[in-house]
């Protein structure tokens, strides 16, 4: 058993288009590991919220956390979402968020207005993919801006999970720096906190989402909340680059997680 005693806010269960396992599974893989709090926070792509059911699904999620809390010792369970594109349509996202009494909400994009997911995009046929990349932290900023119902921003840099990952497109960040301090300083202003992603850890990219350069100039820029999540679709990822994740959170000089309970943040020491 792994005593990493860190909180995973940000897991995904069979209530998500694009996960097949049970909850009761991924909790008790959870415990096994030692995490001390796990999130499931299963997806609402709200631009897709009629189409994929996703009322349902949440509905489900909802449900089925909720039955599983307590029966697993030390570990608690907490019931969230990844909110994304909320302002895409935020009547939807609106109605979703008054409907459950969610722990914890992540904020997100994956895809970008008109677009598909970053997922699915080809990149070789793109005279400059990094155009997508302007777009999409224009489409953060508007989340982090004009978008207060969230708790954590998610994965900052998820794009280039892909672009660099899979497609290996050189990209050059220090374009985007300027709109990337806008958004941390709009984060710290309105007090929500930075998710870091360890999944980039385990893909391609082989860095946290946002990566360590990211973190330390939220830092610098005063930041202080973060939180922290595996974004696992599977039992067996639940805790993954956790440990990774916390020792660059401390090598930036940050020394508390942010684990949310009733949408307000408890801080846990690094």
């Amino acid at each position: 058993m792994l005593k990493m005693n860190l909180p995973d806010s940000h897991t995904h269960t069979l209530f998500s288009p694009d996960s097949e396992e049970p909850v009761e599974k991924l909790c008790a893989a959870a415990a096994e590991k030692g995490i001390s709090h796990l999130t499931i926070t299963d997806h609402c792509e709200c631009n897709d919220f009629e189409k994929d059911s996703y009322g349902e699904r949440i509905r489900g999620s909802f449900a089925a956390v909720k039955a599983q809390q307590g029966s697993f010792g030390k570990l608690q369970i907490l019931c969230g979402v990844e909110l994304a594109q909320p302002m895409q349509n935020p009547q939807a996202a609106r109605k979703l968020l008054s409907s459950h009494a969610f722990d914890f909400v992540l904020g997100s994009i994956h895809a970008i207005r008109g677009k598909q997911d970053f997922y699915f995009l080809d990149y070789t046929s793109m005279d400059d993919p990094c155009a997508l990349l302007d777009r999409y932290f224009e489409e953060e900023l508007e989340l982090v801006r004009d978008w207060g119902d969230f708790d954590s921003l998610a994965h900052l840099t998820y794009p280039l999970r892909y672009l660099m990952g899979e497609y290996g497109v050189p990209v050059d960040l220090r374009r985007f720096s300027g709109i990337i301090d806008e958004i941390f300083r709009t984060l710290i202003r309105s007090g929500r906190a930075l998710e870091v992603n360890t999944s980039g850890l385990r893909q391609k990219i082989g860095k946290l989402l946002p990566d360590r350069e990211f973190l330390q100039r939220y830092r610098e820029l005063g930041g202080k909340l973060v939180t922290i999540g595996s974004d696992a679709h599977k039992a067996a990822d639940a805790g993954s680059g956790l440990e990774e994740g916390a020792a660059v959170l401390r090598s930036c000089g940050f020394a508390e997680i942010a684990v949310y309970e009733k949408r307000n943040p408890r801080l846990l020491p690094l």
